[in-house]
């Protein structure tokens, strides 16, 4: 494990250097431990792909000769030392998200077909048949980075962004799909939108996701879209 600075706000652990199940495997049960450990001055323990990041208030660390990092250090040391690390993420919530593919919803799916040289509906099938796990939270608030994506439809960030992507839209970038649960720029190729509502504001906690959930996609019509509540 690799400990560094983030500021004078955070330390970034780093428990490998590969994005795969059992590097993620070891951030969730790390971030657990941490979590589990309620240490005060702890404000935010945020796990993504191989790293957790924590956030911590140097006002209400504990008096140490050594400083706030050094005694947030310390704790995360013990704390990896508790985790108990399993070979595989462990099941956690496991969510459907309807998605309308292509016309207005999805209007980058046949660039995407014609970069991966399939037909609109092998995109489709694909997309909406595979197993997403939900490897970080950020971008803007609820966006879920999913890994997972069949390798036939990895497909390279759009040359140009878009200054506005609705909200629901559902983009691939690279090897990771995921969600814009906002209306914000965005520079993923667009393949369809959900109408269902990711990041609620009003509710806690605010994002439907985080990170080790499960995702599936299932195609929906445009009337199913409009008809959604």
């Amino acid at each position: 494990m690799k400990l560094e600075p983030l500021g004078d706000v955070a330390v970034v652990a780093t428990l490998g250097s590969d994005i795969d199940s059992g590097t993620f495997a070891s951030v969730l049960s790390f971030a657990g431990a941490v979590t589990a450990a309620r240490a005060k001055g702890i404000t935010d323990v945020v796990p993504a792909y191989a790293s957790v990041t924590v956030f911590y208030d140097s006002a209400q660390i504990p008096d140490s000769p050594t400083g706030a990092y050094e005694s947030v250090c310390r704790l995360l040391e013990s704390c990896s030392l508790r985790a108990k690390i399993s070979p595989s993420v462990p099941m956690t919530k496991a969510l459907e998200i309807p998605v309308c593919y292509g016309g207005d919803f999805g209007p980058d799916i046949e660039l995407v077909a014609e970069h991966c040289r399939l037909g609109l509906d092998d995109v489709v099938s694909l997309h909406s048949e595979a197993d997403y796990l939900v490897h970080a939270i950020g971008f803007t608030p609820g966006f879920p980075y999913l890994g997972g994506l069949p390798e036939p439809l990895r497909t390279p960030r759009r040359d140009t962004p878009r200054a506005r992507v609705a909200a629901g839209s559902v983009g691939i970038g690279n090897s990771q799909t995921g969600v814009y649960p906002v209306p914000s720029p965005g520079g993923w190729h667009l393949i369809g939108r959900t109408p269902m509502a990711l990041f609620r504001p009003r509710e806690n906690p605010a994002s439907l996701l985080k990170p080790g959930d499960r995702v599936r996609f299932r195609p929906i019509t445009p009337s199913e879209f409009e008809s959604w509540k």
